[in-house]
């Protein structure tokens, strides 16, 4: 009985699963963007800007919009 429970989870971690991907506009890894960078984020309307680390109020206006309720 053990065999047959370890083979189970052994074969559930190794099977390959279809990973969900998060409808939105992605992630941007930089807090702080210079140059044509930011040119370019900034002439972007903000519900199709990447999400960014600590930009608290753009990314919870993104993801309304996703999600579709105001």
């Amino acid at each position: 009985m053990r065999t047959i429970i370890l083979a189970a989870l052994t074969a559930a971690a190794l099977l390959p699963c279809p990973s969900a991907a998060a409808a939105g506009t992605g992630f941007d890894p930089r807090v702080v963007t210079f140059g044509p960078a930011r040119e370019q984020i900034k002439s972007t309307p903000i519900e199709q800007r990447p999400y960014r680390p600590l930009h608290v109020y753009g990314n919870t206006i993104r993801r309304r919009h996703a999600r579709g309720s105001r």
